[in-house]
């Protein structure tokens, strides 16, 4: 009777300490997907003009177009958080750059869902590439001028 009473008992613990299998996390999916990310920075940059100005003259990147596209790819791939959101599609980035030379605002277009997490990232991106521009000037004086930069994106989901 003991034996059988000891029998029942394990047989019960067992149930009772038996794994859920709804309650166990299965969270390696998240852990094991990837975005690939591919970036078209489009050239020319638009720069849009002063008005009342007979001699605009464009703001300029020390060492040019191609070598601000470059560095900003770069800080790009580095830099946005691209397992967070996904991007596919046109976008536009209009930079206001100030009679310092410096990176005054940076507005993004167009307003997607959860873009504003993606225009944050931009905003930290351009930051971080520390050369100014040389400011735009009208008849020989500095002035604020925008530049718009067009881009093209395409995400890539895979598992890993």
């Amino acid at each position: 009777m003991k034996t059988l009473a000891l029998f029942l008992c394990l047989f019960a613990a067992n149930f009772s300490f038996a794994q859920d299998i709804e309650e166990r996390e299965d969270n390696f999916i998240t852990e094991n997907n990837k975005n690939i990310l591919k970036i078209d920075i489009k050239e020319p940059f638009l720069q849009i003009a002063v008005k009342n100005c007979n001699d605009f003259k464009a703001a300029s990147f020390e060492g040019g177009v191609a070598v601000y596209k470059e560095m900003m790819r770069k800080y790009m791939y580095d830099y946005l958080n691209s397992e967070f959101y996904v991007l596919n599609g046109d976008f536009t980035f209009t930079l206001t750059i100030d009679q310092t030379g410096k990176v005054a605002n940076i507005e993004g277009s167009p307003k997607v869902a959860n873009s504003e997490y993606f225009f944050d990232d931009m905003k930290y991106v351009v930051r971080r590439i520390k050369k100014n521009w040389t400011p735009a000037s009208c008849n020989g004086q500095a002035v604020t001028s925008q530049i718009k930069l067009k881009m093209n994106f395409s995400s890539i989901s895979v598992d890993l």
